[in-house]
């Protein structure tokens, strides 16, 4: 019962977590995709010998 009354309602941190912990794992889950999906890209290209357009904003080499 102590745990309970302690844990519950510590101004508002316990309910920012329950907000909060899902978007952080789905931040994660699209980071993670999102780099994926980047090296599936950079190998695709150094396979067929493309060597893509530089991008002018984040300087990487974009494929076609």
């Amino acid at each position: 019962m102590i745990a309970n009354s302690i844990l519950a309602h510590q101004g508002g941190w316990d309910e920012i977590l329950i907000i909060i912990g899902p978007i952080a794992a789905i931040v994660g889950i699209v980071a993670l995709v999102r780099r994926r999906l980047h090296r599936e890209a950079e190998q695709e290209s150094g396979h067929e010998g493309e060597t893509g357009v530089p991008s002018p904003t984040r300087g990487d080499v974009l494929g076609p």
